[in-house]
């Protein structure tokens, strides 16, 4: 059974999101790493670009696939993980800590009600 953090917030396309001082750190849940497989590659946007709520803001690359990031929030770029281009493997080690992606101011508070508490996500992955 995978961990699901209760001071997160969850999407429906399995990433996390933790809220400190109106910044968003974003990565993808425990659950979406372990379907990827071992994670080889991720692309990040660049510090500086603005993410769209529902947009693309980068790739993981597994051994077997390529799947897109979607920001749950809109917000500039404050500051990338530059660990994972080493090490993209942080990602299967250590999902909502060393493998975070980015970091993100926010632009709309009210964005974050949208977002799932850890019960709905392990509800919606039916864990």
């Amino acid at each position: 059974m995978s961990v699901y953090p209760d001071d997160l917030r969850y999407t429906k396309e399995h990433e996390w999101i933790r809220v400190e001082d109106g910044v968003a750190t974003l990565g993808i849940t425990d659950y979406a790493q372990g379907e990827l497989g071992d994670i080889i590659f991720v692309e990040l946007p660049r510090v500086g670009d603005k993410l769209v709520k529902g947009g693309a803001f980068g790739t993981v690359e597994a051994v077997k696939t390529v799947e897109e990031m979607y920001s749950p929030l809109s917000g500039e770029v404050l500051e990338l993980n530059a660990e994972l281009e080493a090490t993209p493997e942080l990602v299967n080690q250590e999902a909502y800590e060393g493998g975070w992606m980015v970091k993100l101011q926010i632009e709309d508070d009210s964005q974050l009600d949208e977002l799932l508490d850890a019960a709905s996500y392990r509800a919606l992955i039916g864990e």
